[in-house]
């Protein structure tokens, strides 16, 4: 366990807020959470940047906590939704371009 993933497990413990915490809330906070930052972005195209910090850091939170809550390693997927995803966007196709894999041209 990592110092980051070590901290939030005390802090949610020592509030007892783990019962709280069911991977389908978790979810939903990360929704919230997401739409929150978005919000930064509604009306400036170049938000403070401690304020996004601020919305970023609890998507992050959520994300982690969903992660352990599920037993995930979130290194291990995302790597291994990267390695998908590269072979869904070959270099040679995807370069450049933000075209859907399926819209890529050959």
């Amino acid at each position: 366990m990592d110092e980051v993933d070590a901290a939030l497990r005390e802090f949610v413990t020592e509030r007892e807020w783990d019962q709280f915490h069911s991977p389908e809330n978790l979810a939903k906070s990360i929704v919230i959470e997401a739409a929150e930052l978005l919000e930064c972005f509604q009306w400036q195209p170049d938000p403070a940047r401690e304020t996004v910090a601020a919305e970023l850091a609890d998507v992050l939170t959520y994300c982690r906590l969903l992660a352990a809550k599920l037993d995930l390693d979130v290194d291990q997927i995302i790597l291994e939704k990267l390695n998908t995803t590269r072979a869904k966007y070959p270099v040679e196709k995807a370069r450049g371009t933000s075209a859907k894999y399926d819209q890529l041209q050959d």
